[in-house]
């Protein structure tokens, strides 16, 4: 999940996008005999690195949802039985941010068991078909069916490619019938899109450490440490060594506290996630990220036991030297904890709920450290700039109780994880961004001094910081309002990802395209639409499974001048790639694959599939294609592109070759 300021919602891998044909899984079957009359039929898939296959238990939705692995028999009441459901291991079980629900997986390699019971003893061949789909971080590739035969005499199946004199005149017209003479495909180089570090949330966590700096606990610690090391060392050069060295001791200990995690994420890598995304776990950080920000408002404190910093200050006293310079250290990570605990909390659930895992925990949990380091080398380098530091005062308890307004935002979003993964209706989009607006109204109200805390200072006059803010969060209110409306405003693009998904709403969504903007679904109508208009066409092979569409719609398409381009300039085509809706039985047929295979065409997303491997040698989504209506390509190809100006450039561009 993503926090302001503090966490990233995802983290990109490199890709590089060019016309291909991806195959990353192989299947094979084989038969075992228990006893005479049953036998085991085993299915083994093998994984390229990073791809997933998904559970035969995949609850299928009209919405996004991953494509459940399906297996299919030729049994009949006279031949035989089928004895209880194909079996399945464990696998991996998540919480996906982009699903929004719990999904279960498989990595590497995985083998689904079926157990059958001869009815005829004289049955000798079974017939299974395997439907799936795959997806890595990156794209979804279209539904596949694999079909095997096996022999109950042979241990290795054999897979049914289909018999090829079963093709028709009819089946070859139809077949033709998806190709299109793609004009200028060698006129554009391929594109590569750049990949992202960790250094995102090492400035992340930079930013937080900031914020920390700011509290009550840490803030008037700076002026007392420098002085302690410049003054009390036997000369300057000393006490410069100590104050540098203590710094780079609480960078270490922050640092240290994520090594835990890798632990257990070398025990297993889908440890972290599955912990924290856990629903129980979601409810019980809401509470304490409520209890937090009650601390914040100054109702009561959260402190560790008072014994262990006054441990680790004994400590320090007594052992002396860089022992004891690190045992300051420690107690300055003990007894700031009251305003570093919440921060550090966010951290960890959000890194823990991200693809990053311990790695990117280590990455966030060094920037903050950094930040709280910094100012304590920087000051003994400079100790003339001490007195430039504001002096302690009510400011500082007012920057605690505007993190305790964040610290309460931040809890509905863990409790909204619960509510969609158990679909329990309560904090629907619209209600999620009401919640957040009434709690933005009470920070303006806060920061214009017309509610107080506890430890709130009387206030005579509003400083400039204070007004500042006040605007900025009355701004960000105004712009959530929009959110609460059924119309095409209400997608927040800056917030996109965060709150529950545009479906999961009080409003009865009618189809339409994605955005509500005017797609045609089917290609042939599409053109018909472009030379009546005489517009360019884009051509989105997108589908129900697939996370990086949504994304890219999301984050994307609902940049402004992107909206207005792809609403007012191009044609629309989204054609979905896994939509399970039958063809009707004049339109399904028999398609010849390159590789010999026999494909049936029996649903609208076997056509559309199809239709982007035969005419683009790509089989992923999200690819999109800009053509003009007599097929002329009018830019490279691309897939997902998160960089809005790079995407807004490439669609202009299309536009420009389309005039030429």
């Amino acid at each position: 999940m993503r926090y302001l300021l503090l966490l990233l919602t995802a983290f990109l891998v490199s890709t590089t996008v060019f016309s291909q044909t991806l195959d990353p899984i192989k299947w094979k079957a084989n038969v075992e005999k228990e006893t005479d009359d049953t036998y085991i039929l085993n299915f083994e898939a093998t994984l390229d690195k990073g791809w997933h296959l998904y559970s035969q238990n995949e609850a299928e939705t009209d919405e996004i949802a991953p494509t459940p692995t399906e297996f299919s028999f030729d049994s009949t009441p006279d031949t035989y039985t089928l004895v209880g459901e194909t079996i399945e291991p464990k696998g991996i079980q998540k919480y996906d941010n982009i699903f929004e629900m719990d999904v279960k997986y498989f990595e590497d390699n995985v083998t689904f068991f079926q157990k059958i019971k001869l009815v005829d003893k004289t049955t000798k061949v079974i017939k299974a078909e395997v439907f799936f789909s795959v997806c890595d971080d990156e794209r979804c590739l279209a539904p596949e069916v694999v079909e095997f035969t096996l022999d109950l005499n042979q241990k290795e199946a054999i897979e049914n490619k289909g018999d090829v004199s079963s093709i028709t005149a009819a089946d070859k017209e139809k077949s033709e019938s998806l190709h299109i003479q793609v004009k200028g495909k060698e006129a554009f180089p391929t594109e590569k899109v750049e990949d992202k570090s960790y250094l995102n949330i090492f400035i992340l966590g930079f930013l937080g450490g900031l914020i920390a700096l700011l509290t009550p606990c840490v803030f008037p610690m700076i002026p007392l440490t420098v002085s302690f090391f410049t003054k009390g060392a036997k000369d300057r050069k000393k006490g410069l060594f100590n104050a540098v060295l203590y710094g780079l001791f609480i960078f270490l200990i922050y640092v240290l506290l994520s090594l835990p995690f890798h632990l257990l994420d070398s025990l297993d890598p889908e440890i972290l996630n599955n912990i924290s995304t856990n629903v129980t776990l979601n409810i019980v950080f809401f509470v304490i990220f409520i209890v937090f920000a009650i601390s914040f408002f100054g109702y009561f404190e959260i402190t560790l036991p008072a014994s262990w910093s006054n441990k680790m200050d004994s400590k320090a006293t007594s052992v002396g030297g860089v022992l004891g310079i690190f045992f300051m250290a420690l107690t300055l990570a003990l007894v700031s904890f009251s305003c570093t605990g919440p921060i550090l909390g966010s951290l960890l659930g959000g890194s823990l709920s991200s693809d990053g895992g311990a790695i990117q925990l280590s990455f966030g949990m060094g920037g903050f450290g950094l930040a709280l380091a910094l100012p304590f080398g920087l000051f003994a380098l400079f100790p003339n700039w001490l007195n430039s530091l504001p002096k302690s005062g009510g400011w500082l308890n007012t920057v605690k109780v505007v993190l305790g307004f964040l610290e309460l935002a931040l809890a509905f979003k863990f409790l909204s994880n619960a509510d969609l993964v158990e679909h329990w209706g309560l904090l629907k989009r619209e209600v999620f961004l009401a919640i957040w607006i009434i709690i933005g109204i009470g920070l303006t109200l806060y920061l214009f001094a017309k509610i107080r805390f506890p430890h709130d200072s009387p206030i005579q006059k509003l400083s400039t910081t204070r007004k500042v803010l006040g605007v900025v969060t009355l701004a960000f209110v105004i712009y959530l309002l929009p959110g609460l409306s059924n119309t095409a405003y209400a997608n927040l693009k800056l917030l996109s990802g965060f709150p529950p998904p545009l479906f999961y709403s009080v409003y009865e969504k009618e189809a339409h395209g994605p955005l509500g903007l005017n797609a045609y679904t089917d290609f042939e109508e599409g053109v018909k639409a472009a030379k009546a208009q005489n517009k360019p066409i884009m051509v989105d092979f997108t589908g129900w499974a697939c996370v990086n569409c949504r994304k890219m719609e999301e984050q994307v398409w609902s940049y402004p001048e992107i909206m207005k381009i792809l609403k007012d300039e191009y044609i629309l085509i989204s054609l979905y790639v896994d939509d399970r809706e039958k063809l009707s039985d004049d339109q399904q047929f028999k398609f010849l694959k390159p590789d010999g295979r026999v494909k049936d065409i029996r649903t609208i997303g076997d056509k559309w599939a199809t239709f982007q491997t035969l005419n683009f040698q790509n089989n992923s989504q999200p690819y999109y294609v800009l053509l003009d209506s007599n097929m002329n390509l009018l830019n490279h190809t691309t897939a997902y592109t998160p960089d809005t100006k790079e995407y807004l450039n490439w669609l202009k561009k299309g536009l420009q070759n389309n005039k030429k």
